[in-house]
């Protein structure tokens, strides 16, 4: 395989096992970089065939994926969220293929048909997705990848600057795990608020530093 799968998760035990073991059914290397999670999110990766990356505390998404990145020996990277419902191995060639073929430098994806609160959020919101295809040298020269909570903007950004060829890809009938009800509604709604301001705080950032 010319690709690894790599998957920054926190506390994602429910559901992480499951999304490894499709990624390794596919024949993927699968990397688990386990933000300081609290759960069996680590050991049931381990179990379902990944090679986990344990970070001591958690530092965020862009912390995890740079954690993650520094052990990744293939030429091309898929990255996949660890809270994933209905992934089957041609969501994995769905975000490859076009990479992999020169079409894009990078795929992103968006959830189709499957379930209409995740259909919503990921399209009022597509580049926030956690769905994304890439070489492997391209995510690595993000500037300040391991510092980003969330680093899907900062993506999104080096995109634009190297002029990098990227589009939407449909992932029909996936969906993922909403926060309000993996982490209780009150805690995952203060979780969810707690990114748009962090997004916002990055924009308000990179207008000012423009």
């Amino acid at each position: 395989m010319n690709a690894t799968v790599l998957i920054p998760a926190y506390n994602e035990a429910l559901t992480v096992g499951a999304v490894v073991g499709v990624a390794v059914r596919a024949g993927y290397p699968v990397i688990v970089a386990d933000d300081g999670s609290s759960d069996a999110t680590a050991r049931l990766a381990e179990q379902a065939g990944a090679r986990v990356v344990r970070l001591p505390e958690n530092r965020g998404k862009g912390g995890a994926i740079a954690a993650g990145l520094a052990q990744v020996a293939t030429p091309y990277v898929i990255l996949l969220d660890g809270d994933l419902v209905g992934l089957r191995p041609e969501h994995l060639q769905t975000l490859l293929e076009p990479v992999e073929e020169g079409r894009l430098d990078m795929a992103i994806g968006v959830f189709k048909s499957g379930g209409l609160m995740t259909d919503f959020g990921n399209r009022a919101t597509p580049y926030l997705s956690g769905q994304r295809a890439c070489r492997t040298e391209f995510l690595r020269g993000v500037p300040g990848l391991e510092a980003q909570r969330w680093p899907e903007p900062a993506i999104t950004d080096h995109l634009k600057a190297t002029g990098a060829r990227w589009e939407y890809v449909n992932l029909s009938q996936l969906r993922q795990v909403m926060k309000e009800k993996k982490r209780g509604f009150w805690r995952g709604l203060g979780y969810r608020l707690g990114m748009y301001w962090h997004l916002l705080r990055y924009r308000w950032g990179s207008r000012r530093a423009s």
